[in-house]
Order: structure tokens, then C-alpha cells, then sequence
């Protein structure tokens, strides 16, 4: 592919050693026994579907999992062969196409998987038995309806039984009791089924992180694996460090003295009391940086400087405590000197979880691909380039 750069001063960076180094972490964690379902759904969570989910196979991860089909197609047309899991429903009359792509689907209703049968022309489909045990979505909540999807697919010669699984509402609170009742239920329904061969989990990465004795044989490890906490609590007791993943950055492009009663930004909301600098970033809420991201801080040469007026759909400003150079590099995600903005900080701005940071940067923010603190590649989904170069 011939190599061009992006044309803008926005990209984010993701350490593709902090990814390994989180897989890797959790699989000493599980022991000799633990296997590992790396999550790569809705992007790797905005970090990279195939570039993450290299690394975490390359880490020692089993197999991968996404949301939708859609999402595993992508992998497989950017090369990724590895088993992949398709954890949402499904339509059964695509169910050949899977097969042809070698996906794994999730059975949703034993409903599900005696239509799904019917599409089957060539091969062989695999399949994981999806159980409801309290989570309210998708999959079987009946024992007997349990025993016999799992009869239909060990006895029927086109589809082969890989797994059994559950989901888990509240492992990351560690005050509830809810995990322990759904382990328990989970328990239950397994009660009778031979599960030797099969790959059973029902732990995500806040079960992977506090219980040991509740995984069975295999671990979805998602929010972790880009080195978040799955919650704020959760956070006070790691067995492990977390190493972040992901960082965001931006450039100044413009910057002008604001007189005093001078105002910035839509709506003219920020005046300045005083003579001041300002500075203009090249990103905003079309980039992910939304609009109540107002009046929260950037890091500028190792300062905490703070955002001014209403962010805009491509830019926003932020006050300076003196002059800077246009080019100067801000962090809005990620650290610079002594200073530090976490995704939880982000979060907590937003009144969220830190799950939806990622998630929500916008494929028009070129991602950046790093390995021992150098640029790999990067992939901008806009321009469909990959460029190489020293690091910014």
C-alpha cells in the first residue's frame, strides 16, 4: 500500500504493549487452566479491531469475540483467520455465509438454533449455547429448553456444539450479591450437561479480575485488555496493574491575544475578564470530543490549561498562561511531563463509564499504532492510508 500521512493535527495513539501486556497479565492471573476470549467488538472499543486483536492472539488469547457479524466480516477482510465469536443474535438465514467465513455464532433460543439448522447447505456451523441467568438479554433461561438445544446440537450432523456461556450484570460491583446468584443459576443449568472439550464462560473482565473460582475455563477479557478498570470500585483492588492503552492528542494551529470583554466560541458564553492568550485545537464533538466536555482541562507543555466557550463540531479553545507556538502538542488524553488526564477522568466529566470514551472517538481521528514507544502504522479510516514515520 503506498504510504501518505493524514492531513490533520488530531490523532490518537495506541500502545499495542499495554494491550499485550494486559492480556498477558490476566492469563498469569487465571493460571495454567485460564484461556482467554479477547473482546474486540465495536472497534476494540475504538482502539483498533485488527491491529488489537494481533496483538492479543499474539499475547495468547484463544479466540476473539465481537458483537456482530458485520464486525467479524471486517476482520476477516482485513486478514485476521483466528476463531471469532459473533456474541449477539444473529439472523439464522445467514447462517451459511458465517459458515463460509468460519465464524462461531451465538445461540440465542433453542427457537434460534432450530431455524439456524435449517439454513445450513455445506459444512458445519459452530455454536455457543447463550444462557440467560439474569442479565435480561439474550439466551435460554429454562433448564429444560437448555438440555434440549444442547441434544439438538450434539446430535445434529451440521452443527457443532464449541461452547456455553452466561453474562454477568453486576461483577463489577464488589457490594452485590448478584454475581453469586448468577453463578450460582449458571451452575444449575449446567447441571447434567458434559461440558468436557467445550469452552464454558461466564466471566467478563471484572469476574476475570475478582473471582477466580467463577470463570470455569475461560475469561471474555474486554474493558481490561485496553487497561481500564470495568469500574471505579473495582479499581481500589486489582490483582494487577492496568496499563492504559490509548492516548489523544492534538496540536495547537492558531494562536491570538483576546482583550479584555472579548468573547469565544458559539454564543459568545466565555468573556475574557482580562487580556489573555488563546489557543485553537483542531478537534471537537464530530471527533468525539463533545460539547460537555466545556470548561474541563488539556495538558499543554506539561500544564493543565483549560478549555473556553462551547466546543465546536471540528475545534475547540483553551486559555493559555502565556504565549505558545502554533504546533505546540496538547493532550487531552494521556500524559505529558508530570501530568496526567485518565479515561476515568474523562468519564467522570461526562457522567459515565469509561467504557464510552473510546468508543465514542470518531473514525476521522487517525489512530496510531505503537510498539516499544515507535510508530508501527497508522490507519485513518477516512483517508484508507497508512503512514510510516518518526514519532510526532
Amino acid at each position: 500500500m503506498q504510504e501518505q500521512p493524514f492531513y490533520r493535527d488530531t490523532w490518537a495513539e495506541i500502545d499495542l504493549d499495554a494491550i499485550e501486556y494486559n492480556v498477558k497479565s490476566m492469563i498469569r492471573h487465571l493460571g495454567p487452566d485460564g484461556r482467554v476470549i479477547a473482546v474486540v467488538k465495536a472497534n476494540a472499543y475504538g482502539h483498533g479491531d485488527a491491529e488489537v486483536a494481533e496483538t492479543a492472539l499474539q499475547a495468547g488469547a484463544e479466540m476473539l469475540a465481537v458483537a456482530f457479524v458485520d464486525e467479524a466480516v471486517a476482520l476477516r477482510q482485513k486478514g485476521v483467520e483466528a476463531p471469532i465469536l459473533v456474541l449477539g443474535a444473529s439472523r439464522p438465514e445467514d447462517v451459511q455465509f458465517c459458515i463460509d467465513s468460519k465464524l462461531t455464532l451465538t445461540a440465542v433460543s433453542l427457537e434460534w438454533l432450530m431455524e439456524a439448522e435449517k439454513h445450513v447447505r455445506n459444512g458445519t456451523m459452530d455454536v455457543h449455547i447463550k444462557v440467560d441467568t439474569g442479565m435480561g438479554r439474550l439466551g435460554l433461561t429454562e433448564k429444560e429448553e437448555l438440555d434440549e438445544a444442547v441434544e439438538l446440537a450434539r446430535k445434529s450432523e451440521v452443527l457443532q456444539f464449541r461452547g456455553i456461556y452466561t453474562h454477568f450484570a453486576a461483577a463489577d460491583e464488589p457490594e452485590s450479591d448478584y454475581t453469586d446468584r448468577q453463578f450460582e443459576r449458571f451452575r444449575q443449568m449446567l447441571a447434567g450437561i458434559d461440558c468436557s472439550g467445550l469452552m464454558v464462560h461466564c466471566a467478563n473482565s471484572a469476574a476475570g479480575l475478582r473471582f477466580k473460582d467463577k470463570i470455569f475455563n475461560t475469561v471474555r477479557l474486554g474493558i481490561s485488555m485496553y487497561g481500564l478498570s470495568p469500574s471505579s470500585e473495582l479499581k481500589k483492588s486489582l490483582p494487577y496493574e492496568l496499563k492504559e492503552a490509548m492516548s489523544l492528542h492534538t496540536k495547537i494551529v492558531h494562536v491570538k491575544k483576546l482583550a479584555k470583554g472579548e468573547s469565544v466560541s458559539y454564543g459568545a458564553v466565555y468573556t475574557a475578564d482580562e487580556e489573555e492568550w488563546v489557543g485553537t485545537l483542531p478537534v471537537g464533538y464530530a471527533d468525539g470530543w463533545i460539547r460537555r466536555l466545556k470548561d474541563s482541562e488539556v495538558i499543554a507543555e506539561g500544564k493543565r490549561v483549560p478549555i473556553i466557550g462551547r466546543i465546536c463540531m471540528d475545534q475547540c479553545m483553551i486559555r493559555l498562561p502565556e504565549r505558545m507556538e502554533t504546533g505546540t502538542k496538547v493532550t487531552l488524553i494521556g500524559s505529558q511531563s508530570e501530568e496526567s488526564i485518565t479515561m476515568d477522568e474523562v468519564a467522570e466529566r461526562l457522567d459515565t463509564i469509561n467504557y464510552e470514551v473510546p468508543c465514542i472517538l470518531s473514525s476521522r481521528v487517525p489512530r496510531m499504532f505503537l510498539r516499544n514507544k515507535s510508530i508501527m502504522d497508522v490507519r485513518n479510516p477516512i483517508i484508507q492510508s497508512v503512514f510510516h514515520s518518526e514519532s510526532r
